[in-house]
């Protein structure tokens, strides 16, 4: 992959990291069956450059000077976009008619120093090398699902009892298969729903509207299901919370314009 990004040789590259290794009098990557990996000096090396490169390109984009002539410029995935930033946008451009907002929906991660965008909104711990993040609202997993649905669990079914998890099994599911996350956490939970109480959709969305009318139980982050809860169209299974996690703006480092600063 580092060959690739440079545009030499495989050899080339190993050759640089020996001498490397020479110069610093310590290893600092292994082998790995066929691949290689950092051992601790090479991961703690890798850490500073990537700070020491982040400023780097810090200084150069002081350098070229923000433009404040086009729109603010943001990534966040599809479900964050259309349950939490959008219903909450409007109000934004009512009272800053001026400030244009591009919202990106994509459930990849983009490198932000060579993308366009000025700000990602990402789920996650909040650690993101060479990144400037802030906790912008709580991330943890709720199982949700309808009224009706839930009539077919015992009464105060809670997931983190034994008996509540046996109900959960045997309830139907919904589950976004390009995104493994969900059937992690809630295996973890020690719930395994059987093969024939799953379905399995190709994003979140399609999960979100099928659980919002009714056809099975899902996991979902309680900032994208936050609206549904409040107006009672969802209701939350009680389970283990997830400490943590959360949303989180992220950007690279250095100044910010004031159009960016209004926005966040």
């Amino acid at each position: 992959a580092a060959a690739r990004e440079l545009n030499v040789t495989h050899a080339a590259i190993a050759q640089h990291v020996r001498g490397l290794e020479l110069d610093l009098g310590q290893p600092l990557m292994e082998r790995q069956g066929r691949g290689v990996a950092p051992v601790g000096a090479g991961r703690q090396l890798a850490r500073d450059l990537a700070t020491g490169f982040a400023e780097i390109a810090a200084g150069i984009r002081t350098a070229r000077g923000a433009r404040e002539d086009g729109p603010v410029s943001i990534t966040t995935t599809q479900s964050f976009a259309e349950n939490w930033l959008m219903p909450r946008i409007a109000g934004f451009w009512a009272a800053h008619p001026g400030l244009a907002v591009s919202v990106t929906a994509e459930n990849t991660v983009v490198d932000l120093f060579r993308s366009p965008h000025h700000l990602a909104i990402r789920y996650g711990s909040g650690d993101w090398p060479g990144l400037e993040a802030e906790r912008l609202t709580e991330g943890r997993n709720v199982i949700v699902g309808t009224p009706d649905l839930m009539t077919r669990l015992p009464p105060g079914c809670d997931a983190a009892q034994p008996e509540g998890r046996r109900a959960l099994e045997h309830m139907p599911w919904l589950n976004d298969s390009s995104y493994g996350e969900f059937f992690a956490w809630l295996t973890a939970q020690g719930i395994t729903p059987a093969p024939p109480f799953l379905t399995e959709l190709t994003s979140n969305a399609m999960v979100l509207a099928a659980c919002r009318a009714g056809a099975g139980l899902s996991v979902q982050p309680f900032a994208v299901v936050e609206g549904d809860l409040a107006k009672g169209r969802l209701v939350e299974v009680p389970a283990p919370q997830t400490t943590g996690l959360g949303y989180f703006t992220v950007r690279p480092p250095g100044p910010v314009s004031d159009r960016l600063r209004l926005f966040l």
